[in-house]
């Protein structure tokens, strides 16, 4: 983390778990844990609990997510949800892109382009989620890959909208697998994407960019992981589910 240059933010993204009741245990347990972070926070829920989520979250420095947005504003496209609909409840953060939308619900570099602009219209902040897939890895072109999903996401976005946009760094072969990217590793594709960044803009907005590390970080590699001069927090996923142990990641983040 460089914090003189940026904000660390820790993010929780819960996919498809926790009812209300649990939802509002979860976040009463968060809120004393947030309170005392010097670093972002934000928990990124089940459209069913953002009403909870913003409600509880009234006053304290916890920012509230949804886990995708369409890029249409209204019309005919049953089950999805509008990035307006979304900033009219109060909620300020939307991730875009995550593998699981890519891997299982056949998201394009190109649609995430198109809702990542809606997002950012509509007045919200974007988690911009890029990554390779292990046999990407192994065939050396990670860079290859994570270069050209940065770029198509960002085609036709503005130095001034990609202040709104933290990019979240998740190799898809370490996420819900125990796997995780050895921090050497992590920073080295961070950092990379931190230098495409600047290609595409320039320099001071690249620094200014938070960019996380996105796979299986959790309480036991967090402290590793962002003490890498380019991982600026987390995406984080089942640890996100025990305020315990997303409280020792908001502890390492604020150091």
């Amino acid at each position: 983390m460089n914090k003189k240059l940026r904000q660390a933010i820790i993010a929780g993204n819960w996919k498809m778990n926790k009812n209300r009741p649990e939802a509002k245990a979860l976040i009463e347990g968060l809120i004393p844990y947030a309170q005392e972070a010097e670093c972002g926070v934000v928990i990124c829920v089940p459209y069913t609990n953002l009403e909870t989520a913003i409600a509880l979250t009234q006053g304290t420095n916890i920012k509230v997510g949804a886990e995708n947005c369409h890029f249409e504003k209204s019309g005919a496209f049953t089950g999805e949800i509008s990035a307006d609909m979304l900033t009219e409840m109060g909620v300020e953060y939307v991730i875009i892109g995550h593998s699981e939308r890519r891997q299982y619900f056949g998201e394009t570099n190109t649609t995430v382009n198109k809702r990542t602009k809606a997002a950012l219209a509509a007045g919200l902040k974007v988690i911009l989620c890029v990554g390779e897939m292990l046999e990407e890895r192994e065939q050396g072109i990670t860079e290859e890959i994570v270069s050209m999903q940065t770029k198509i996401a960002l085609m036709d976005i503005t130095k001034e909208q990609a202040a709104d946009i933290v990019i979240a760094y998740e190799p898809v072969w370490a996420i819900g697998t125990g796997k995780t990217a050895t921090s050497a590793q992590a920073n080295e594709v961070c950092a990379f994407i931190r230098s495409t960044v600047a290609k595409l803009y320039d320099q001071n907005t690249a620094d200014a960019m938070t960019i996380q590390y996105g796979g299986s970080m959790n309480e036991n590699n967090a402290a590793e992981l962002l003490a890498q001069s380019d991982v600026d927090g987390g995406l984080i996923g089942g640890a996100s589910l025990v305020a315990e142990k997303f409280a020792v990641l908001l502890e390492e983040a604020s150091k």
